[in-house]
């Protein structure tokens, strides 16, 4: 298991756009993903459970990985969040 705390960099926080866009880099993983918000934890490949979990611009998530590559899963929707979901 490897586990990255973020903070939401994009002024929209997590939207709609960017949730599709994690749920669609998540799908090519075979590890679970997990996103933490607080005492929330929500599967990263929900696109309901992202919408949902209210992620606002400035707030710190978790991002957790476990599986066998859960390495490359990681860096990728660290890469995503860091990009500010290509928003600005």
């Amino acid at each position: 298991m490897v586990e990255k705390s973020i903070t939401i960099l994009n002024r929209a926080g997590i939207h709609a756009r960017p949730a599709a866009m994690l749920v669609q880099t998540t799908k090519d993983f075979l590890c679970n993903i997990y996103i933490e918000k607080g005492k929330d934890r929500i599967n990263a490949k929900s696109i309901m459970g992202i919408i949902t979990l209210g992620a606002a611009y400035g707030t710190e998530i978790k991002i957790i990985a476990e599986g066998e590559d859960e390495e490359t899963a990681l860096s990728a929707l660290v890469r995503l969040f860091e990009s500010r979901f290509e928003e600005e």
